[in-house]
């Protein structure tokens, strides 16, 4: 799905694109986050892009940690921690996200609602 065929009606998608080095989609998917040298734990990826994601993370994480993250179906995907706030961690990932890998997470886990097609 093109980030172009598709508008949300939030300003936080607005403020979620600034900056940015991919477009970000707003998300509810249930995974699994490893930080390097730690167990892992639970978690729910609130935002996906194909260079990274914003989840939660209850217990403060470091800016330059290297993590893992596991979404259900793909294998672990590394990457970095860029910021922690309240709660919830931005993360980028190591390599780019593949474009088609990304539109398959999407297709499964947006929720339509919160869309609607672009003209």
């Amino acid at each position: 799905m093109s980030e172009n065929m598709f508008a949300i009606k939030d300003p936080y998608f607005a403020a979620a694109q600034e900056d940015r080095s991919a477009p970000r989609t707003r998300v509810s998917i249930p995974a699994t986050m490893r930080i390097s040298g730690g167990r892992g734990f639970q978690t729910v990826i609130h935002d996906l892009s194909l260079s990274g994601f914003c989840g939660a993370a209850i217990n403060r994480l470091q800016p330059g940690t290297i993590c893992w993250l596991t979404l259900p179906g793909i294998e672990a995907l590394q990457g970095e921690v860029i910021w922690w706030d309240n709660s919830l961690v931005g993360c980028a990932f190591d390599k780019l996200l593949s474009p088609i890998v990304h539109d398959n997470v999407l297709s499964r886990y947006q929720s339509p609602s919160m869309f609607r097609t672009v003209c």
